[in-house]
This record gives structure tokens, C-alpha cells and sequence, in this order.
């Protein structure tokens, strides 16, 4: 958790873009991850010197080539906001857009996200006070770093309409929790845009299975194959991938790609796990749609396609979980259920837990649920299980403040339980099983107020002829009453 001295300065540095001129939200994030960039650059140049210096050897990996010192932060950091903005504007951006080809293809993709790097700041004033703002942020410390870009993308979804491109924090953590990431997984989101999924499975695997950063090859695998991500949002692209820096993730794969257009041959079972919330766009052009998702869905809503696609990139014995619209789970639609078909008959659907209403204000009322499966191309279903989430620890309100009902706690302690005490729960419980045979039954309906049983209280109510006889009772002393006031009156 980061203190109310960094919260205080990060938001002094967004209050400064702010009356500087620069009011989109993901503008502001992309100009302050290009100087965060640099900084971490120079950081890494200082420490290749050092250690050149003891070792007496030459300088490894240099991000500076001779000539270049002028353009590194602790350089230009330190000039009058006018030199300052000359320098950053003609030469180190243009160092900063041509930085992977000038160093020999440095393998981060941070640097292939770079080339296309804008610089917006309007004036050498600004660009001095956010400069200096930056420099008197400690970032030697990966927690940190972390929770202080957390904290930045945190008013992203505080700005209006961006906030379509974060999920929660806490479901995002509860679909990691539950799906258990561990060393050796290859771990994909198609639409990643500020990574939330990736990097929150990156610090389960630290917290969990702390071993994977001292085992040489599992060290390697978490920092340079473990974590993949696409999106077609260059902007997006930029700021996960700096997302997944700060996070300590050295070179994860955060690609662009029209997931949907592009299809998935390339990648074809490559994922042993799957964490999403994919775009629910409604629909596209289906000409574009790639054709090995149109023959496992033929339709042009891209929930569905998304579905397939997951289905498409995952190695039999992978898992998914990943958040969809209502209507995928009762569409009446030859796509919808042939979709939810092959979840239940040739793969593993494991659980689908329902979410509140209001999860996704103040930006969107839609309805949605987590969606848990295995694939195995053999199918696996023997039963499903059904989560009703009523309350997830905020208001369901478009204010969303904390509350104290909560249950994504329990939904964690049942989930570890499905296959145990959670057969025996009544369908009139928040959860329970339901038999495959039961949801094939249901044209493979996965709605959960199909299965939920309601118990209705039994009421005694009088019978309507008493009600009828006090009612002319009362008609008659209403009568008795205008009689008596009119002989008072005459």
C-alpha cells in the first residue's frame, strides 16, 4: 500500500497536467509512463556503469550509446525548463521512438511499444514541475513502484468513460485466487489493456510460491514466458507493458493484435491459463471475424467469438476463468448454445458464479458472471458449480463505497470445496451443484435462476368474506356518521 505522501504527490503531478492543459486521463498516463521509462533507463545505465567500474570490464547492455549522456534523466532533469524542453522534445523522444533498433533489438517489448511515443506536454513549465514531481518519487522499490502505477490507472476508471478499460481490482483478484496460478504456467490475456489480470497473477505467483524467483529456469520462465497479452490499442499497450515493468515482470509478451480479426492459429493451444474480460461489444463485421472462430461460432457477437477463441488458445488440461455478459449463459441463439454446449459436453465447465448488477458502475449496469472451465477435448462436466454473489464489499450504487457485506471471502472457501461439502448444499443456498444431466435437461442453460430454488414464506391471510364484512361494517358507521352530521348541521 502506498502512503498519503505518495498518494498527495502523484495527485499533485495529475492536478499539474490538469491546469497544465492535459485533461484526458489516458494522456496524462501516457505522458508520465514515457518519463517513468527514462527514468528507469538512466537507472539501469547508472547501474551497468557501477558495476563496470568494480568489475573493471566494459559496460554491459548499454541504454546510452557515447554522445548520448545529455539525453539520460539525471541530465536533463537538472536544466532550466527551457533547455529541458528543447532537449526532450527534439531529441529524446526521437531516442525514445528509435530505441529498440539503436541498441540491437533489445528482446523487452516495452521498446517496440516506445517507437510510436508522442510527446504532448505543452509547456517547458509543466514539463519542469512534472519532471521534478517524478524525481522526488522513491521507485527503488518493486512493491512501490507497483502500487503507485496501481494507483494512476486507479484514476483512469475515476474519469468517466475509460474506466471501461479496468476490471475491479477485488474480482480480478478473486478469478486470480481461485484459478491458482503456479510456476510454469503460461498465462494469457487477449485483451489485456492496462494488464490488471496479468499483473495481479504475477504477484500470486511471488506471494504463493516465493521458490520460483531463486530457481534459475523457473526465473526465467516467470520473467520472460509466463506472462502474454494482446490488445489493438497502441495507448493500452504502452501502459500495460509499463504496468508489467513496474510490477518487476522484465519482459512479458504484451503484443497487438486484433484478437478476433487475427484469429487464433498462431497461438493455438500455447496457454495453460486464461484470465479475461473481454470486450462485449455487441457485434462486428464478420468478414473480419477470422474463419477458425467462425467455424466453433458462427455469429458476429464478440462475447462469443471471444469464447471460442479462449477455447481456440488454451493446451488441453488448461484452465480459464473470464467474465461475460448474461445473456451467454441463457441466448437463445444457435451460437449461444452450441457454445455453451461444447463447455459442458467436450470440455470441463467447472463453476459460474454470478455477479451483482452494479459491479461495473458508475460505467456500466450490465449484468455479467465469471465463467470457470478446463478444457480437455474429451469432456469432464460431472456437475457445475453455482455461485449467487449478492454483495461484493462496495455499494452497488454508480458511488460505489465500501460496505461491509462482502462475499467474495466465502465465494473463495466454497470454491475449494465444490467437489465436497458443496454437493450437499440445497439449491435454495447462495450456492450449489447442479448435475450436468439437469443443465443438458435445459437445452444447456447456465442461468442460475434456472436451477435456484426460492422458498417462499407461507402467509395465513383472512378469508376475503370476513374482509368483505368489516368493509360493510365500516360503510355503515361511514353512513351513520354523515347522518348524524347533517342533523347537526340542519
Amino acid at each position: 500500500m502506498i502512503t498519503g505522501e505518495l498518494k498527495s504527490k502523484i495527485d499533485r503531478i495529475w492536478d499539474s497536467f490538469w491546469s497544465g492543459g492535459i485533461s484526458n486521463p489516458l494522456e496524462v498516463i501516457e505522458q508520465i509512463t514515457y518519463l517513468l521509462f527514462l527514468r528507469r533507463l538512466d537507472d539501469l545505465q547508472t547501474l551497468a556503469e557501477k558495476k563496470a567500474r568494480v568489475t573493471g570490464g566494459v559496460i554491459e547492455d548499454p541504454k546510452y550509446l557515447p554522445g548520448q549522456d545529455h539525453l539520460r534523466w539525471s541530465r536533463f532533469k537538472n536544466a532550466d525548463p527551457d533547455v529541458m524542453y528543447k532537449t526532450v522534445a527534439t531529441e529524446v523522444f526521437p531516442f525514445l521512438q528509435q530505441y529498440g533498433a539503436q541498441v540491437g533489438g533489445d528482446e523487452s517489448t516495452y521498446t517496440e511499444h516506445m517507437k510510436d511515443a508522442r510527446f504532448t506536454i505543452p509547456t517547458p513549465a509543466l514539463l519542469s514541475k512534472v519532471v521534478d514531481a517524478l524525481d522526488d518519487i522513491p521507485m527503488g522499490d518493486r512493491d512501490t513502484n507497483g502500487d503507485l502505477y496501481e494507483y494512476m490507472l486507479s484514476k483512469i476508471a475515476t474519469a468517466g468513460t475509460n474506466g471501461q478499460f479496468r476490471t475491479p481490482r477485488h474480482i480480478i483478484d478473486l478469478m486470480v485466487a481461485m484459478t491458482a496460478p503456479k510456476p510454469g504456467d503460461e498465462i494469457c490475456d487477449p485483451a489485456c489493456g492496462t494488464a490488471g489480470f496479468l499483473v495481479a497473477a504475477s504477484g500470486y505467483v511471488r506471494r504463493e510460491h516465493p521458490g520460483t524467483l531463486t530457481d534459475a529456469v523457473q526465473r526465467a520462465q516467470f520473467h520472460k514466458s509466463m506472462f502474454h497479452g494482446y490488445d489493438f490499442d497502441n495507448v493500452m499497450l504502452r501502459i500495460g507493458s509499463m504496468n508489467m515493468l513496474l510490477h518487476g515482470i522484465e519482459s512479458p509478451d504484451i503484443r497487438y493484435r486484433d484478437s478476433l480479426s487475427q484469429g487464433a492459429s498462431e497461438d493455438a493451444e500455447k496457454y495453460t491459463l486464461i484470465l479475461a474480460n473481454p470486450p462485449f461489444a455487441g457485434s462486428l463485421d464478420y468478414e473480419s471475424t477470422a474463419k477458425d472462430l467462425q467455424r466453433v461460432a458462427k455469429t458476429k457477437k464478440t462475447e462469443l467469438l471471444f469464447l471460442a477463441l479462449f477455447l481456440r488458445l488454451l493446451k488441453p488440461g488448461g484452465r480459464a476463468a473470464v467474465i461475460v455478459p448474461d445473456g451467454v449463459l441463457f441466448g437463445s441463439s444457435k451460437a449461444h448454445k452450441e457454445l455453451r454446449r461444447i463447455l459442458v459436453e467436450d470440455e470441463k465447465l467447472d463453476a459460474v458464479v454470478k455477479l451483482p448488477s452494479g459491479v461495473f458502475k458508475p460505467y456500466a449496469g450490465v449484468s455479467t458472471a465469471i465463467l470457470f472451465f478446463t478444457k480437455t477435448n474429451s469432456g469432464g462436466t460431472d456437475h457445475v458449480w453455482f455461485y449467487d454473489v449478492r454483495a461484493d464489499g462496495f455499494s452497488l450504487d454508480d458511488k460505489r463505497n465500501p460496505v461491509e457485506a462482502n462475499d467474495l471471502p466465502d465465494v473463495l472457501a466454497r470454491w475449494a470445496k465444490r467437489d465436497g461439502d458443496e454437493q450437499n448444499r440445497a439449491r435454495t443456498e447462495q450456492s450449489f451443484c447442479v448435475p450436468k444431466a439437469d443443465i443438458a435437461a435445459q437445452g444447456y442453460d447456465l442461468s442460475l435462476n434456472r436451477y435456484k430454488e426460492v422458498v417462499h414464506d407461507e402467509v395465513e391471510h383472512r378469508a376475503p368474506l370476513d374482509i368483505i364484512a368489516d368493509l360493510e361494517r365500516l360503510e355503515t358507521d361511514i353512513q351513520q356518521g354523515l347522518i348524524d352530521l347533517r342533523a347537526i348541521l340542519s
